[in-house]
């Protein structure tokens, strides 16, 4: 239970979508919660842009899908272009979820909403207030934090580090941050532009001078990422991004202004642990790669929707250390995938090997037109296919489920066990007793047809059987008491 000894039940420092994220589904579960972020505001520039349909559902379960829908460019096809033509078009819109398309929303609008959203719960930031370092003991963590020149000590049940790739959280853990950087430089530009491409199309842009991203906000706003040599001092000008244009936009697409442009370096790097102890790192400052793909903030906020309901847990002294490891043990696969594939798809993208171009520039088109290769790229891009299948806390594969009664923030604090109308007797009864010895962690609803399954209150199924009987629910029963202690 709560500790009224502590400040806070969880700290998280770094406000971002990630921090942002997280902290409101502190607010939503009821969970004490501190926000401290070293900026003196919100970002106002939009870095990170995709939403991809597997984290609209997961908003839409935390019941803050609406604005962002109201705020999106929707994106239903990518396409493999080059100066000469199109190589290639491909639909991006899975039919499985209730959001069969990519949302750009740029992430100033993604911040502005989940501040919004986090101060409607009476929550708030502590801007200009630093993290400086912590200690652990057996039942919290000491935090000292700067702000205005004063130092001051955070007394917290957890510590979570969602601040970026330099997090000062992941250095005090003195953690490796494995991987390298890129040679080449990244080029981002915010750039006007005339009406030649739909505004529902994405444009991926192989080339020798290197990959080229084109993401449409607007009918006539786009996001250009490219690699590029950086060219003297300031950031890139309208004449570079018309030059890069040139060399390896589509035929047809014009620059006609820019709002803001940077150059940045990129590494491709993932921490060798995401827990120690009581400290948990989550977003950029756990992973990051190249933005070749829309992954990274996705890939974070997968991450605090995966922790958020152990910490509940935990805060609520019902999670065994088994829940706890499972956060590690859950999302490193997965962030490494996702680093594997943004790597090959830049790299591949930008081969400077002739013979490796001609090649990839037959396979596509004959990819592209493969029913399987779609299914395979938008179950991995959309993260509609992640599934948790070796996790020690799941029975089977461990996918997603999504339905209706999931919807505008039906899933928080409680596993879901669905037991179907025409399951055995014996196994209902059975489902009845343990929902109601496990009140406090476990809701029972009865669903059409004989299936008995957990879903997780994080909407991955954890055990699932086609034909529910008595040895169903005592399976259930013990992979909940594998995670569970405490409940009633």
């Amino acid at each position: 239970m709560t500790d009224p000894e502590l400040d806070t039940d969880i700290l998280i420092v770094g406000a971002g979508p990630v921090g942002l994220f997280l902290a409101n589904e502190c607010a939503r579960r009821r969970i004490r919660c501190m926000l401290i972020e070293s900026r003196p505001a919100q970002s106002e520039h939009s870095k990170a842009l995709a939403v991809m349909p597997r984290t609209m559902e997961i908003f839409d379960m935390a019941g803050i899908a609406a604005p962002f829908e109201e705020s999106a460019n929707r994106v239903t096809s990518i396409a493999m272009t080059k100066p000469s033509g199109t190589l290639a078009r491909m639909p991006f819109a899975p039919k499985e979820s209730p959001y069969p398309y990519v949302s750009m929303v740029p992430q100033d609008v993604t911040e502005q909403i989940l501040s919004e959203q986090l101060r409607r719960k009476s929550g708030d930031v502590d801007y200009r207030t630093n993290f400086v370092s912590a200690v652990q003991s057996e039942h919290c963590v000491a935090a000292n934090v700067e702000s205005n020149d004063k130092t001051r000590e955070i007394r917290a049940a957890f510590l979570v580090g969602c601040d970026g790739a330099h997090s000062a959280v992941r250095h005090s853990l003195d953690l490796r941050f494995q991987g390298k950087a890129y040679d080449a430089f990244f080029m981002l530009a915010d750039i006007e532009t005339n009406e030649s491409l739909p505004a529902s199309e994405m444009q991926l842009c192989p080339s020798e001078f290197g990959p080229l991203a084109i993401f449409p906000m607007s009918p006539t706003r786009r996001r250009l990422v490219a690699t590029v040599t950086k060219e003297g001092p300031g950031e890139p000008s309208l004449e570079i991004v018309r030059r890069l244009l040139a060399e390896r936009g589509p035929r047809g697409m014009e620059a006609l202004g820019i709002h803001w442009s940077s150059y940045f370096r990129v590494h491709h790097r993932q921490v060798e642990r995401l827990r120690l102890g009581r400290i948990f790192l989550a977003g950029d400052a756990a992973h990051i790669h190249s933005p070749i793909g829309g992954q990274g903030m996705n890939t974070g906020l997968d991450d605090v929707w995966n922790l958020a309901w152990k910490l509940d847990f935990a805060v609520r002294g019902f999670a065994r250390q088994q829940l706890l490891d499972s956060y590690d043990i859950e999302r490193s696969p997965i962030i490494r995938g996702v680093i594997e594939m943004t790597d090959l798809m830049t790299k591949g993208l930008g081969t400077p090997s002739k013979a490796a171009q001609i090649a990839r520039d037959l396979a596509i088109p004959l990819l592209f037109r493969l029913r399987p290769f779609q299914h395979m790229m938008v179950q991995r891009l959309s993260h509609l296919g992640i599934s948790y299948a070796a996790s020690p806390i799941v029975l089977g594969d461990g996918q997603r489920y999504f339905d209706s009664s999931l919807r505008g923030g039906g899933l928080c604090s409680k596993f879901i066990l669905m037991i179907g109308n025409g399951a055995e007797r014996s196994a209902a009864r059975q489902a009845e007793r343990l929902s109601t010895d496990m009140s406090d962690v476990l809701e029972l609803r009865t669903v059409p047809g004989g299936c008995v399954r957990l879903v997780r209150p994080d909407g991955y199924i954890a055990y699932e059987a086609a034909k529910g009987g008595a040895d169903a629910i005592k399976r259930i029963s013990s992979l909940l008491d594998a995670m569970i202690a405490g409940s009633t």
